[in-house]
């Protein structure tokens, strides 16, 4: 099966490329940015040997979808998605923060609460809630953008303003657009029996100063999700909750002894497990979007992705 791995494109007034975990980003000319949503797996930090086929269309189409609901809440730095890999949009200047906003007790706030903290980034969390317990009102638990692959970290909003990470203005909008998605995400997961327990928003200004949502929305990598059936049954009998991310592929290298620690290697990834993994995707973009996933064409993915991506900025 053909996947994208590395993609090495030259794109008329390309000024540079990034290549991050799982995307790859083309500067085009100061002005546009293409986004490819490559097949790469990532866990723990580390990316794995061998891609999932259709992982990146997978990610690519729900990221899409999602910015189309909530376009008419928060404007967003997409213009068009001229192939099911690929995202091009304007060019923009990320805030330095990552806005995580937890409707539940969750992941990392569960583990602090766990240490007997009840502050996360500045924010109160009252007593006597259990993993996975719903807060009575959502909290948002930014983190600072790390540079050159460092782990993010939690920071207060009193901080932001301090250090003036973000302005006190620009730190307002962001923080009503992060309560607005994540209301309007929980909207859409409940239409298709799904919580969404907790998620992270980025943000940047276009080059006339106009704060839009950037990268990416509500995917199973960016984005906790709980099936609602079920929910209170488990919480009432302290079972842990049914989860719809890619938890399972951590929890399959846990069991195969990889944690990304020094000294650990990656197990070794069977054809059979690689279409498992594959399978599991297609069955989160199902659920997640409430539609079909049609398989695109990955006879030459390479060759499909130039030319639909020049067609666009050949118009």
């Amino acid at each position: 099966m053909n996947t994208i791995n590395d993609t090495n494109f030259n794109f008329p007034k390309q000024k540079s490329v990034y290549k991050g975990k799982v995307r790859e980003v083309y500067n085009i000319n100061d002005e546009l940015l293409v986004m490819i949503a490559s097949d790469r797996l990532s866990a723990f930090d580390v990316v794995m040997p061998k891609q999932i086929p259709f992982k990146g269309q997978i990610l690519n189409q729900i990221a899409a979808k999602m910015m189309e609901a909530t376009k008419e809440i928060v404007p967003n730095w997409i213009l068009a998605i001229p192939d099911p890999n690929v995202a091009i949009g304007y060019m923009c200047t990320p805030f330095k923060v990552e806005m995580v906003i937890r409707g539940y007790l969750s992941g990392h706030a569960a583990r602090e609460y766990k240490l007997g903290k009840r502050m996360l980034c500045g924010v109160p969390m009252p007593d006597g809630l259990r993993e996975n317990d719903k807060f009575p009102e959502p909290i948002i638990t930014p983190s600072t953008k790390a540079d050159g692959g460092q782990h993010d970290e939690d920071i207060s909003k009193e901080n932001i303003l301090l250090k003036g990470i973000v302005s006190k203005e620009d730190y307002e909008v962001i923080e009503k657009y992060t309560r607005a998605l994540f209301k309007k995400g929980t909207e859409i997961a409940a239409e298709r029996g799904l919580i969404l327990v907790d998620t992270k928003y980025e943000f940047g200004k276009t080059k006339d100063g106009k704060i839009v949502l950037i990268d990416e929305i509500h995917t199973p990598d960016s984005s906790r999700y709980f099936y609602a059936d079920g929910y209170e049954d488990r919480q009432a009998r302290g079972e842990a909750q049914k989860q719809l991310s890619k938890e399972f592929v951590r929890q399959w290298l846990i069991a195969n002894g990889f944690q990304g620690l020094e000294g650990q290697t990656v197990p070794e990834m069977s054809e059979e497990k690689i279409n498992e993994i594959s399978e599991r995707y297609i069955e989160l973009y199902e659920n997640i979007t409430g539609e079909n996933f049609v398989k695109s064409d990955v006879s030459n993915i390479t060759e499909r992705i130039e030319k639909n991506v020049l067609a666009f900025l050949n118009k």
